[in-house]
């Protein structure tokens, strides 16, 4: 072992901090995942937002997930010190060995520093301040040439305290969970709809410059139908993801299965298992279909597929040759509207899912 490296014989308990939205949350389970299969022993705890936890509640390799209210900012000074001090002493209480630091956020740096575990661990962010990388014992530097998948920038922080991640290791982890199961079975049966007897289509993202006209997803659903598919369109319960949806319903001429704004992440998981193929764009409900292993057709525009692009599933990335992109601006001149994924046409998305299925 090298000098610099960590003793996990001597590690009992480790904190993985991920302080970012649900897709980076979840592609950070591999990290407990490999972390696991290399010290048993280990009781691995995860630290995330609250409303992010359920990507990672139901991992086999996690402990405890612990949350923070993104809402107690608005608390007042009071209360949200009230909640932070709880949380503060929970943490203190797992008298944690290792920490593992996944994001830039500068708590991370603060509970290197209240938690005082032997090993702590971040990358070195170029735009952090000296206080913050000091707060660690352990720095991972990042890849200059910036085309790194962010499963793998993950797993260099393992990577730089000794622990060598194999192949088979990295597979996301999202367990549904036996209720939700259950639930979408009961919902499926409703639309007449049977195991891999339908393609899951989600259309929306939290972001509208990664959405995909209605017009085109409406034509494609409809090419779809016409060849004999059943199609399921999901959303999550936001005014403007339902508001795409109905439009797309609007324009589209044929019927399509509909559980838009219906569905818990759980049940949106349960969902892609029970597909036999997923469409959608760069966005949580992607990687889950990933991490649920039904074939992926990704539309990507100003977000990069070499950072965020489906992981160890049979997938296939459809994407434009803009010299720009991926530049992840908020739309071309911030205008909410990608040119380079709004011009992707319905032939090439419908090519797309037909090479994958007849792979």
């Amino acid at each position: 072992m090298l000098k610099d490296q960590v003793d996990l014989e001597g590690v009992r308990r480790v904190l993985v901090t991920k302080l970012r939205h649900y897709g980076d949350v979840l592609l950070a389970s591999p990290v407990f995942s490999v972390l696991k299969n290399h010290a048993p022993h280990v009781e691995i705890d995860a630290l995330v937002y609250a409303d992010t936890g359920a990507m990672l509640t139901g991992n086999p390799a996690i402990s405890r997930v612990f949350g923070i209210g993104r809402g107690w900012k608005s608390l007042g000074w009071a209360k949200q010190a009230r909640e932070e001090w709880r949380l503060l002493q929970q943490l203190r209480g797992r008298d944690y060995d290792l920490l593992l630091h996944l994001s830039e956020h500068p708590r991370g740096a603060w509970l290197a520093r209240l938690l005082g575990p032997r090993y702590s661990a971040a990358a070195d962010y170029p735009r952090v301040r000296g206080w913050w990388k000091k707060s660690f014992s352990h720095l991972c530097p990042l890849p200059k040439n910036g085309r790194r998948h962010v499963v793998e920038l993950n797993l260099d922080l393992l990577r730089r305290i000794g622990v060598q991640p194999g192949e088979s290791e990295r597979k996301l982890c999202f367990v549904p969970g036996e209720d939700a199961e259950r639930e979408v079975g009961r919902m499926l049966g409703e639309l007449g709809l049977v195991q891999r007897g339908y393609i899951h289509v989600h259309p929306a993202s939290r972001w509208q410059f990664k959405c995909w006209p209605a017009a085109k997803t409406a034509d494609l659903i409809d090419k779809l139908q016409v060849l004999g598919e059943r199609v399921l369109v999901t959303a999550a319960p936001d005014a403007e993801e339902l508001d795409l949806v109905a439009r797309i319903r609007t324009l589209a001429t044929t019927t399509f299965a509909d559980l838009s704004g219906k569905l818990t992440l759980k049940q949106l998981g349960a969902v892609s298992r029970n597909a036999r193929l997923f469409i959608g764009v760069d966005s949580a409900p992607m990687h889950i279909a990933s991490a649920m292993q039904t074939p992926v057709v990704a539309l990507f525009g100003p977000s990069g597929e070499f950072n965020w692009g489906p992981w160890q599933v049979p997938h296939r990335v459809v994407a434009s040759n803009h010299s720009c992109r991926p530049c992840g601006n908020d739309g071309c001149g911030g205008g909410k509207m990608s040119e380079c994924l709004a011009n992707l046409p319905v032939s090439e998305v419908l090519q797309a899912v037909q090479a994958l299925q007849s792979r």
